[in-house]
């Protein structure tokens, strides 16, 4: 299972699910920019070379991942970006997609950890694309109007857990303690992440990034 092939592929996919090259990510980690280019990855005599255990630290640390998450790359259980579902999540449905409402996501037991859905509790709700061309995206109902005046309570907010976020996207964020917003990226760094605020009435938000349970891209919502 830890073939030289697939440490380096989980590597890739892991910097794919956050928008980077190999070099990006080894920037983002505090490596040297070229630590993961694939003309690093074997020696000047054709032998293997393999990111040392300290390297790979800093990566999980750097893109807020746990060692089982890599590991699951590592054996290609999910690809980052693909959107598939993990081993055990709430099962999609034909023509329809998970449903829950912001104050149940803010309870434990509902996520696996990636941001993806899993456990007992979910509704569904339908989807006008087919989860066979989108799978692993699911829905959340808005509460409340905290996020007026661009989502009003009842808006249904499609989220793609492990899509490309940049700057300025939309984005539905879950913080260690427990706390589930929807807001717009600002900017993010290498420890930290900043959030505008959807309704003005509401502050803006910064988070460290070992504060971040995940965050995922909002890709629909109705109106």
């Amino acid at each position: 299972m830890l073939s030289h092939d697939r440490i380096w592929s989980a590597l890739d996919a892991l910097a794919e699910r956050h928008g980077l090259t190999a070099s990006g990510l080894a920037r983002r980690a505090g490596l040297d920019p070229t630590a993961f280019n694939k003309s690093k990855r074997c020696g000047a005599d054709g032998r293997d070379r393999w990111p040392s255990t300290e390297s790979l630290a800093k990566v999980l640390d750097a893109t807020n991942s746990s060692l089982e998450e890599f590991m699951r790359l590592v054996r290609g259980d999910r690809a980052p970006g693909d959107g598939a579902f993990p081993e055990g999540a709430f099962p999609p449905q034909a023509g329809s997609i998970p449903l829950l409402g912001f104050a149940q996501a803010g309870s434990g037991g509902f996520f696996d950890d990636g941001g993806f859905p899993a456990g007992q509790g979910w509704d569904v709700v339908d989807f006008p694309v087919q989860p066979s061309e989108k799978p692993g995206v699911y829905a959340l109902e808005v509460q409340g109007d905290s996020m007026l005046p661009l989502y009003r309570d009842g808006d249904i907010l499609v989220v793609e857990p492990g899509a490309q976020i940049r700057r300025g996207d939309r984005v539905v964020v879950r913080s260690r303690d427990g706390e589930v917003m929807a807001k717009v990226l600002s900017r993010q760094s290498t420890k930290s992440v900043e959030l505008v605020s959807l309704n003005p009435d509401h502050p803006n938000r910064s988070f460290e990034l070992s504060d971040i349970d995940w965050m995922a891209r909002i890709i629909w919502a109705s109106q």
